[in-house]
């Protein structure tokens, strides 16, 4: 299993776990330990990784984290736990306390569903107030799969890792930014937009207006950003459907594809239906795609712009397919290729929804 079912196994194990686990070390043994043990160090291994490392600076309260992950006899990483239905926010400073006694190059902060990675992006050795990496477990998404790769004992590598910190950083700080900035536009940001739109001066009024219409327009950009990926969903998985649609059932004794041949008829077939479709569309736009069960007529040579379709199997029992709105059609039966033209009407509805 690779690192990313592996983490994937490990949100949906701590789904299913959280509610039961009532004590900060019941959290660490259900969900933190295996998460060390998914980024692939031995928890029972005091060479990879130690439990209750003395943190203390001061020599006096005898401070320890939870979890130290070492390399090479260096501490690289400390790790604080806390319950999982503890707030991480009034804990960061018990983190840099730590931090700074170790000498790690990276402190995690987690209670098993949220998980802060820090590091010293601005001044060394002193922990950055700002995580790099911030996720919780149950919405991982594919970039935070990618950087938590990093810290695997497989590939970690420190300055590989503070190269790509310091843009999480600053990644992150900026869609804070722009967040607050859609939602809650503060009137310099209001004034600097209106001033590209608003012919007149922005008076207060008109800035009082201007703050409700940036508000609208950041929330329809986002929608439809949105939307444009869902529509990109959409159509691969139209693709795909079409593609298997596409694909002819392979039976015992049938051709293969190697083995198709496009007959004079389907070519003959194939020039009538691009004659007719030159009233609506350059004939270059037209192509033919043969295939085991049938010949397909498309726009663009794209299958998701079906025109028609040629059931020419059976020379006896030749039958043409116009293709509806919904990539079906109801198969004719002709006697002729001429009798083709009878259905131009429909050939050339097809295509118009192409152009």
């Amino acid at each position: 299993m690779d690192f990313k079912d592996s983490i994937k196994q490990l949100a949906k194990r701590a789904g299913e776990l959280k509610n039961n686990l009532q004590t900060e070390e019941a959290t660490k043994n259900a969900l933190i330990m295996p998460f060390i043990q998914t980024l692939g160090y031995d928890v029972f291994n005091p060479l990879e990784v130690v439990p209750e490392m003395d943190c203390d600076l001061t020599k006096k309260k005898g401070e320890k984290i939870d979890y130290a992950i070492m390399k090479d006899g260096e501490t690289i990483m400390v790790i604080e736990c806390k319950h999982w239905q503890q707030s991480l926010d009034i804990h960061k400073a018990q983190l840099a306390r730590y931090f700074v006694a170790s000498k790690a190059k990276f402190g995690l902060l987690t209670n098993g569903i949220e998980y802060r990675f820090y590091t010293d992006l601005v001044k060394t050795n002193l922990m950055d107030e700002v995580p790099f990496l911030e996720f919780n477990i149950e919405q991982l998404k594919e970039a935070q799969i990618k950087s938590l790769e990093k810290f695997t004992k497989e590939n970690f590598d420190v300055d590989n890792i503070m190269n790509s910190a310091s843009e999480l950083k600053f990644v992150s700080e900026v869609k804070k930014i722009i967040k607050e900035l859609i939602e809650n536009p503060n009137p310099d940001f209001v004034k600097m937009l209106a001033k590209q739109v608003y012919p007149g001066n922005v008076t207060s009024s008109v800035l009082t207006q201007f703050t409700d219409i940036v508000k609208k327009a950041g929330a329809s950009y986002v929608n439809d950003k949105i939307s444009e990926r869902l529509n990109i969903v959409v159509q691969t998985n139209e693709a795909e459907q079409q593609k298997v649609e596409d694909t002819p059932v392979e039976v015992p004794g049938a051709k293969k594809d190697s083995e198709v041949v496009t007959t004079q008829t389907e070519m003959e077939a194939y020039y009538i239906v691009k004659s007719i479709l030159r009233e609506v569309i350059p004939g270059e736009r037209v192509t033919m795609r043969d295939a085991i069960s049938y010949c397909s007529i498309f726009i663009d040579d794209n299958n998701r712009k079906p025109v028609c379709r040629l059931h020419f199997n059976n020379e006896s029992n030749l039958r043409l397919e116009p293709v509806g709105e919904d990539g079906k059609g109801e198969k004719y039966k002709i006697e002729s290729l001429d009798e083709i033209y009878k259905y131009a009407d429909q050939l050339i509805e097809a295509a118009k929804r192409y152009i």
